[in-house]
C-alpha cells in the first residue's frame, strides 16, 4: 500500500509538471500563430506563399498582349486569382474561376497556342473558337476536344492549388515556430533571467524555454486533448495501484 501511495504521488507530481508544460506550450503556440496571421494585414503576409505554383500553372493558358477580344488580359487574370488566393476563397471556387477565365481568353488567334499547352488537337480547338465567335453550332469532335482541354486544365489547376496550399500551410507553421521560439526565449529571460544575458543563455532554463517554444506550434491544436488524456491515464493507473 505504501508503494502504491508513493507511486501515485510521483505520478501526480510529474503530471503537474507535464500539464504546466503543455499549457505553456499550447498558449505560446496559439499566440505565435495569431501573430503570424496578423501579418496578413501587410500586403497579404504569409498568404503570398504558394501562389507562385498557381501563377506558373495558368501562365501557359493566358492570353498575352492584345490577342484577346474580351478586354480581360493576362495581368487581370493573375490579379483576380491572387486576390481570391489572398482572401482565402474556397479552393473549389478558385479553381472554377480560373477555368472560367481561361475559357474567356480562348480566341481564334490563341487557340493553337492553348491547344499546344493542353496537348489537344489545335485545328479542332481553333475551329471551335471560330464557331463560338460566329455563334454557330460545334460538331461532336470539337466538343470532345473542348472536354479534353477542360480535363487537362482541371488537372493542372488541381495540382497547382494543392501544392500552393501545402506550401502556405507549411510556411505559416514554420514562421509560427520561429515566433514561438523567440517568444519562449524572451519569456524565459523574464522568468529565469539573471543580470547577465550570457549566463541565461548558458543555463538549463534557456534550453527549457527554447524547448517550449519549439514544441509550441505543433502542440497548440492538441494541447487540451493531450492534457485530458494524460490526466485520465494517471487516474486509471492510480485506481489500479489501489
Amino acid at each position: 500500500m505504501t508503494d502504491a501511495v508513493a507511486t501515485t504521488h510521483i505520478l501526480s507530481g510529474n503530471l503537474s509538471d507535464i500539464l504546466n508544460f503543455l499549457a505553456a506550450a499550447g498558449g505560446l503556440g496559439a499566440a505565435a500563430m495569431g501573430l503570424v496571421d496578423s501579418t496578413k494585414a501587410f500586403w497579404g503576409g504569409p498568404s503570398n506563399f504558394g501562389f507562385g505554383y498557381i501563377r506558373c500553372a495558368v501562365e501557359p493558358f493566358l492570353v498575352k498582349g492584345s490577342e484577346t477580344t474580351s478586354g480581360f488580359g493576362a495581368d487581370d487574370v493573375v490579379r483576380t486569382l491572387k486576390a481570391n488566393w489572398l482572401n482565402g476563397v474556397a479552393k473549389a471556387d478558385q479553381k472554377a474561376k480560373a477555368r472560367s477565365l481561361i475559357h474567356l481568353g480562348l480566341t481564334q488567334g490563341n487557340a493553337a497556342a492553348l491547344a499546344a499547352a493542353a496537348r489537344v488537337d489545335p485545328e479542332k480547338l481553333t475551329s471551335l473558337a471560330q464557331k463560338i465567335a460566329a455563334g454557330t453550332k460545334a460538331n461532336p469532335d470539337e466538343i470532345a476536344v473542348l472536354g479534353q482541354f477542360d480535363a487537362v486544365v482541371s488537372a493542372v489547376l488541381d495540382a497547382a492549388y494543392e501544392r500552393g496550399d501545402q506550401k502556405y500551410r507549411n510556411a505559416s507553421k514554420f514562421l509560427a515556430m520561429l515566433v514561438a521560439t523567440a517568444l519562449g526565449a524572451i519569456g524565459g529571460w523574464f522568468v529565469f533571467g539573471t543580470n547577465s544575458v550570457w549566463s541565461y543563455v548558458a543555463s538549463e532554463q534557456f534550453g527549457l524555454s527554447l524547448l517550449v517554444g519549439l514544441s509550441a506550434t505543433p502542440l497548440a491544436p492538441v494541447a487540451k486533448d493531450l492534457a485530458s488524456s494524460l490526466q485520465a491515464a494517471v487516474a486509471a493507473v492510480s485506481t489500479v495501484k489501489r
